[in-house]
């Protein structure tokens, strides 16, 4: 007994003297390893997520960060918060519409550019608990999350134009000299050990990396420093500099982040595009939403080229998410039950993206999206050393098929059994999920 005593001290001390090494007045080492490939790729296989974008600016119904100091003068937007009461908020309502949808997490704007969070948080006053509302929007999200079984993720922003400690405040001004960026990377790490140790993230979406006081250094320091934190945990690419839809030697993060159109096909590296339903990231009187067509084009074509889609909604100044959306979202979860399995846990092609038709592959399966009809034939380069066994639409009738001469000949009916998107499914003699993509470069449309 005095053995097993002595040698959980010394397990505890080493343990600790790990995590001190590790962890020393809000640094670390720099021998921190990166995310495994094993998560990222259980990430890919979701395929499908919901952006929410909420704060006080839904009072004035314009773009959340960017519309202070252009659309809304600084005092006025600064001060929304006062009147910020979101009395029909209901967190499983919000999850629940995401799983209606298909969605299999969510990420909530936690910190926006205009520096307003929706925790409370001990390091500003700028804070829900000081609203009206009072209520904390980002724990009540992560527990829904984990009744409904959906991955709960945060949106933080790395520029910050309220606090003082960022140089820069989208006022038309230079950089203020009083401003103090290492007190502020401080900051940062404060309300990020709160994020991670009180709500267990699945994943972190940065954004705001773009001006010039936020360096690469800066990015790589809080990287590792959230590594300390949760080494499982999923960072996007704009913690440090670069382009994002691409990952290069500026990237700090773990998948590329296209916005507001889908991702290059890309089979080297993860990716996820972010896109809204309507126009506007923020909620929008009135604002123009996407038909189901355009949405349930817009993920099968992410998928095809091997990506995710994070697809956003703003909720109203009440808290609700509107019924026109939540419309369309079950539109795209119905859809979903039918057709899901050529979505999630596939990977992108075989064939490259066209603006008619994209495709996915799992096991022996490759699933053809038709977003519009090639005529009576659909015509396709065979897959070098494979045959089909069978071809149907998916959960629907047989398709006629031919393959010779290098060729693949499908014969279709007048009428595909869905507008939108309809799915064929080819079932092959042998594994085609790590086969090279080839290209077709739209050529089967004219055969």
């Amino acid at each position: 007994m005095k053995k097993l005593i002595l040698l959980t001290a010394i397990s505890f001390l080493m343990v600790s003297f790990t995590q001190a090494q590790n962890t020393v007045n809000g640094t670390v080492n720099t021998t921190v390893q990166k995310t495994s490939p094993q998560i990222l790729q259980d990430f890919m296989d979701l395929r499908f997520g919901m952006f929410i974008h909420f704060g006080p600016v839904t009072l004035r119904g314009t773009e959340i960060g960017w519309s202070r100091n252009n659309q809304v003068t600084q005092d006025d937007y600064d001060s929304l918060y006062k009147e910020f009461d979101p009395v029909l908020f209901n967190a499983d309502d919000w999850v629940k519409t995401a799983k209606a949808a298909g969605m299999k997490y969510l990420t909530i704007t936690a910190k926006h550019h205009d520096g307003f969070c929706l925790w409370p948080t001990k390091y500003t006053d700028y804070n829900i608990s000081n609203s009206p509302f009072k209520k904390d929007i980002v724990g009540a999200l992560a527990m829904s999350c984990k009744k409904y079984d959906v991955k709960f993720c945060i949106y933080y922003t790395v520029l910050d134009w309220y606090d003082k400690r960022y140089p820069l405040h989208n006022d038309g001004k230079g950089p203020d000299p009083a401003a103090n960026m290492p007190a502020f990377v401080q900051y940062m790490k404060n309300q990020l050990r709160e994020l991670v140790t009180n709500y267990h993230p699945y994943m972190l979406w940065f954004d705001g990396n773009w001006e010039k006081p936020w360096t690469l250094e800066d990015g790589k320091e809080i990287y590792r420093y959230l590594k300390s934190l949760d080494p499982d945990l999923i960072v996007n690419n704009r913690l440090g500099k670069g382009e994002h839809p691409a990952l290069s030697s500026e990237t700090v993060g773990d998948y590329a982040t296209p916005e507001q159109k889908v991702g290059t096909m890309n089979m080297d590296y993860p990716w996820e595009s972010c896109i809204t339903l309507c126009s506007q990231w923020a909620w929008k009187p009135n604002d123009k939403m996407k038909s189901l067509k355009e949405c349930l084009q817009t993920l099968a074509s992410t998928a095809g080229g091997n990506g995710n889609l994070l697809f956003n909604v703003g909720p109203m100044l009440d808290g609700r998410i509107e019924m026109r959306q939540q419309k369309r979202l079950r539109e795209i979860g119905n859809w979903l039950k039918t057709y899901g399995e050529s979505i999630y846990n596939t990977k992108g092609g075989i064939y490259t993206p066209t603006k008619s038709m994209v495709s996915t592959r799992k096991g022996q399966k490759i699933y053809l999206h038709l977003f519009k009809s090639p005529g009576s034939k659909l015509v396709l380069p065979a897959v070098p050393g494979c045959h089909i066994k069978a071809a149907a639409f998916l959960k629907g009738k047989e398709i006629q098929f031919q393959q010779k001469d290098q060729r693949v000949i499908l014969n279709l009916p007048d009428t595909l059994p869905d507008e939108n998107d309809a799915v064929i499914e080819l079932q092959m003699d042998k594994n085609v999920e790590n086969l090279p993509v080839i290209d077709l470069n739209e050529s089967y449309e004219d055969v």
